[in-house]
């Protein structure tokens, strides 16, 4: 009850390397514990500085019951400025807690942690969405960060095939050091999209950027063979959403804070462009029709950290590589 460990992030990046589909099994699995009514996720709880309105601290409490049986909470930062002095922009830490008495048992290391259930997130949307394919023509990345390339690393993880790689980012030095790295890690050909309308025009599009209203013009329509991953929520008007089916990992969490499907609803004044969530999907409880783009609005939900912190953190243990710290609680007996 009372042993409490460090996982470093050394050893998740080692961890994740290892096993490039384990993010992927633990998301789904915590899809699935979710449509099931085994979990609690509560809203998130954001951490604002009046003298610097960009910079946010983000909590993240959930609680996984069934299989993976674990409490937490993620603390996840974002200071955007931290890219101009070469840093990423986020940085977070993940708290593990023992359902039965409530003691947290871990600390770890969580920015590569989130960056990979964010990955494995739209990832696996990706395969529902498309017809249950790993084979797209032309991939494409509207945002060129470090969230961007962490979901090209779990396609290529997860056998995917692509003919061609586009990217498109206002700042053309990101969009050319992750064409580079695209070129460096792969066998893909990697093209920089110079202009938004071409990167759109994907069979696949993953929006990863840090947008926080819409820009793509409101009159776009996606073609209906196209998937879209928006993971960055804010970045298409309420029109193309509305036009479009629209796949969520939760609905409710979704449809707030001003994301794209959330102006969809104050739009149109209802809900039925909700098609369903990405867990009916997977078991075949949802059935999309063929003639229309496929939208897979991912809000991120703290359940994801969980089950992929609870099975990092158990390797860790196993393996030998969690750092265990002697007399972390100061008292182990009420009297």
């Amino acid at each position: 009850m009372f042993e409490f460990s460090v996982v470093s992030g050394a050893v998740i990046r080692d961890l994740l390397k290892s096993q490039p589909r384990l993010a992927l099994q633990s998301v789904q699995a915590a899809y699935l514990a979710h449509h099931q009514g085994l979990t609690v996720n509560p809203d998130s709880y954001f951490l604002r500085f009046a003298d610097e309105s960009a910079n946010r601290i983000i909590a993240l409490p959930a609680s996984l019951a069934g299989d993976i049986k674990v409490a937490g909470i993620k603390w996840i930062s974002s200071f955007p400025s931290n890219i101009q002095s070469g840093i990423p922009r986020a940085s977070a830490a993940l708290i593990l807690n023992d359902q039965q008495t409530g003691y947290p048992f871990a600390c770890l290391e969580a920015s590569l942690l989130s960056a990979a259930r964010t990955a494995a997130s739209a990832v696996l949307g990706a395969y529902w969405c498309n017809r249950q394919s790993r084979r797209a023509k032309r991939l494409s990345f509207i945002g060129a960060g470090i969230i961007a390339r962490n979901i090209f690393e779990t396609f290529i993880a997860d056998g995917w095939h692509f003919d061609r790689v586009g990217v498109h980012d206002t700042y053309r030095d990101y969009s050319v050091a992750f064409q580079q790295q695209i070129l460096q890690t792969s066998d893909l050909p990697a093209f920089i999209d110079t202009q938004l309308e071409e990167a759109l025009e994907a069979d696949i599009v993953v929006f990863a950027t840090n947008g926080s209203t819409p820009y793509v013009r409101a009159d776009w329509r996606f073609e209906p063979h196209q998937v879209v991953l928006h993971i960055s929520l804010r970045d298409l008007a309420p029109e193309t959403i509305l036009a479009s089916e629209n796949i969520f990992d939760d609905v409710e969490h979704c449809l707030k804070a001003s994301t794209s499907p959330h102006l969809a609803e104050q739009l149109s004044g209802n809900r039925e462009f909700v098609s369903g969530t990405l867990a009916e999907l997977i078991l075949g409880e949802l059935k999309l029709p063929d003639d229309r783009a496929r939208i897979f609005s991912p809000f991120g939900m703290g359940i994801l950290d969980l089950a992929l912190g609870k099975a990092l953190y158990d390797q860790a243990v196993q393996n030998g590589t969690a750092v265990r710290i002697q007399n972390f609680f100061g008292e182990t007996r009420r009297w």
